[in-house]
């Protein structure tokens, strides 16, 4: 890896001076500071990341800096479901996807040749010819499936998770609003939106469901796959 650091600087170095990019040394030392991480980061931390090595740029420097290492191929940006923009090295002949955790926000590499493969033969299948692309799996990583507690109010739900209801919290009057709206416990869900704040709206058996997040924090659920499992 040092190596193609080392090599991934030179040229970099060629490039910027070859389009006489300005205050080229002080774009070096942002490189450095990038390629001295593995992570997946923000403009922000990186600006921390240099300023611990004596160094004092602006935000907008940075941010500037890392827009013409991806115009020149040396990094990728990518959003991650809306998050907050992050930054990756871009080392060439490599390819990679990405897991995300949506609860710790994780971002988990992973390669797969035999993915890579089916890939290229679908688009084939379909008369596609495939130049790039990317995949993001979302989900719980394995450390937050841990100490996650078991049954636990549908309103923490995350987006995509299929749940199963077990009980209705509240008085009389909350359990038959939510009887009349057509949910039973038993009944397996899955969260089609829940952004954590406002309603949230749920699947059930085809039918889709919005509920205020007052109502929701009174449905306890578990997750399905936990109930298989016991």
């Amino acid at each position: 890896m040092k190596t193609l650091h080392r090599q991934e600087k030179e040229q970099l170095k060629k490039l910027f001076q070859q389009e006489q990019i300005d205050r080229f040394e002080d774009r070096y030392n942002v490189l450095e500071a990038f390629l001295q991480t593995e992570q997946h980061i923000t403009p922000n931390e990186l600006v921390q990341i240099i300023n611990d090595t004596g160094h004092n740029y602006s935000r907008n420097f940075v941010r500037d800096t890392l827009k013409l290492m991806c115009g020149f191929g040396f990094a990728q940006r990518s959003g991650f479901d809306n998050g907050h923009v992050r930054y990756e090295h871009r080392h060439l002949g490599q390819h990679h996807d990405h897991m995300i955790c949506t609860k710790c926000r994780k971002i988990i590499e992973f390669q797969n040749e035999n993915l890579e493969h089916l890939q290229v033969q679908i688009a084939a299948d379909n008369g596609f010819h495939m130049l790039q692309h990317k995949m993001e799996i979302y989900g719980i990583c394995f450390n937050c499936m841990e100490n996650r507690v078991q049954l636990m109010p549908l309103a923490i739900g995350k987006q995509g998770e299929r749940l199963v209801i077990e009980d209705f919290l509240g008085g009389m009057a909350s359990r038959m609003r939510l009887v009349t709206m057509g949910l039973r416990i038993g009944d397996e869900i899955e969260v089609v939106t829940n952004f954590g704040k406002g309603q949230l709206v749920i699947a059930v058996k085809g039918n889709r469901f919005a509920l205020g997040r007052g109502l929701a924090h009174k449905v306890m659920v578990i997750q399905k796959e936990r109930e298989a499992i016991t």
